[in-house]
């Protein structure tokens, strides 16, 4: 019998799923492997038994710089079988910025994808706490090979008695508003995630296929491509390249999934292009779901009316894990990131700490079983972020009186015209709106007179067609949002700064 202290996260995500008996059924499937629930756990078996061999200790760091393969699963839930904890990297990095959070993790071992080892070997004298480069693909370039190493171990292992509360996995923060932070997760959570998101809101069933172009470092990506579908035994269709708009529609259509995950710019990528049409898409899609930053409402709208499918859009983050306030399948109000659900609990607060009112600007806090145990190394955020059972997500709401949130902005973003506060994303959804614009990002930029006022930057569907254009677009969203509102300066740009998970940096556009 099993002790109450007792929790690993790869026999609820993997063995039970055997149990089941799933064993045959496909886990996870990219465009070259099939891998199915049996072949998942001796692999993760065989990652546990050859990171072992290695001398990488329970609870020691292994970094994970891979791209969405089959792989990938199998390297993880190794090393969680094994009491060692993955750290998970964002794939579109600089040499700099692998070089801090490789120092700040001190991983032992670090797995990584061909195609990204050229940018991690001039690092190798830096790394003192490195000890172990391992090449996930065939071509391993003089470094250990992650197949032969799997192929002379064991496909046999007593899955480390890890407890509910113990670190399973990191993920470092996307960086939106400043320097990554390194988000420690235990192994309740992804199954935490999965019982509430998964099940109260997808309705997620064994039979579903799981698409999602959030990759998996991405704490969004992990959870719709891993805890969700894995918490049933569903499958999971991975894409290792980028997902463009060509990309995701191509994988649509060759896969057929029944959900699938994207982020409002993807959408609005998509939208933009004429290939974006149901006979291009998948013909058994149930649902779209959006996360990662607030969906603007003609875009949910648009994509409904030309698609035919709707998209739930939510808020997650990367200190919660994955989605904790959502619309839902019959409950969606575009423009608004939905109601609270079973499992968190929410709250909106003025600067001072207090509780506001409906239709009252707050930050939203929340509290779940899913929140992560702190950021590494970073005390004084840590207790300023997580603040005994709330969570503060810096996001800027306003709660109607039906209960629905309204995005505002990150707490950072928000700025006052003329003493009244201006969310930036209320003046992008007008914006885009306009039938001649993609995308937009709005920023707090000083006038002549050291004054505060709106600064746009957008990017055109035809970037010829511009003569009158800025000063019709700035009519269209006084009269849309108010006259303060509108952006005095509109500036078009090819494209916006924004993180490798696809949120905005407005930081970097107000110099």
């Amino acid at each position: 019998m099993k002790s109450a202290n007792r929790y690993n996260a790869a026999e609820i995500m993997i063995d039970r799923n055997i149990s089941r008996g799933y064993g045959d059924k496909v886990a996870f499937q990219d465009a070259t492997r099939a891998l199915s629930y049996k072949a998942l756990q001796t692999e993760s078996n065989q990652v546990a038994n050859a990171l072992t061999t290695l001398d990488i200790d329970r609870e020691t760091r292994v970094a994970l710089l891979m791209l969405d393969t089959v792989s990938y699963p199998s390297v993880f839930w190794g090393a969680i079988r094994a009491g060692i904890v993955p750290v998970c990297l964002n794939t579109l990095l600089t040499a700099n910025q692998y070089l801090y959070m490789l120092n700040d993790s001190r991983a032992r071992a670090l797995v990584v994808s061909a195609a990204l080892l050229p940018t991690i070997e001039p690092l190798l004298d830096q790394l003192p706490f490195l000890r172990h480069v391992i090449v996930s693909d065939r071509d391993s370039k003089g470094h250990p090979n992650l197949a032969s190493l799997m192929a002379s171990a064991s496909d046999a292992f007593e899955t480390a008695a890890t407890h509910p509360d113990e670190t399973a996995f990191w993920l470092y923060s996307s960086g939106s508003t400043g320097a990554p932070k390194g988000v420690r997760h235990v192994h309740t959570s992804p199954a935490y995630v999965a019982d509430t998101y998964g099940q109260n809101i997808l309705g997620i069933r064994h039979e579903d296929v799981c698409f999602s172009a959030a990759k998996l470092f991405f704490a969004y990506g992990l959870g719709a491509s891993m805890a969700i579908p894995m918490s049933v035994g569903a499958t999971t269709v991975l894409l290792p390249d980028r997902p463009t708009p060509q990309s995701v529609l191509g994988t649509l259509n060759k896969f057929n999934p029944t959900l699938f995950f994207g982020v409002p710019t993807l959408y609005a990528a998509m939208l933009a292009g004429d290939d974006c049409k149901p006979a291009n898409s998948s013909n058994r899609l149930r649902l779209c779901i959006s996360a990662g930053e607030g969906l603007p409402e003609d875009v949910g709208k648009s994509w409904q009316e030309r698609m035919g499918v709707p998209i739930l859009d939510g808020i997650g983050s990367t200190e919660m894990l994955h989605v904790f306030l959502s619309n839902r399948p019959g409950d969606i109000r575009y423009g608004t990131s939905g109601r609270e659900f079973g499992g968190y609990r929410l709250r909106l607060v003025d600067d001072d700490g207090r509780d506001v009112d409906d239709d009252e600007l707050g930050e939203l806090l929340v509290s779940g079983g899913s929140a992560g145990d702190g950021y590494w190394n970073q005390r004084a955020k840590s207790r300023a972020t997580f603040a005994g059972e709330w969570t503060h997500t810096g996001d800027k709401y306003i709660r109607d009186n039906e209960g629905y949130y309204h995005y505002c902005g990150r707490t950072d973003d928000m700025f006052k015209v003329s003493g009244r506060w201006v969310s930036p994303f209320e003046v992008e959804q007008a914006i885009v709106s306009h039938p001649a614009i993609i995308e937009a990002a709005v920023v707090a930029h000083e006038d002549e007179e050291g004054l505060i006022k709106p600064k746009a930057f957008v990017i055109l569907k035809d970037p010829e067609d511009i003569n009158g254009l800025f000063e019709n677009l700035k009519e269209y969203v006084k009269k849309a949002v108010g006259v303060w509102k509108y952006p005095r300066w509109v500036e078009a740009v090819d494209e916006l700064p924004k993180t490798a998970t696809g949120k905005i940096q407005r930081f970097r556009l107000r110099g």
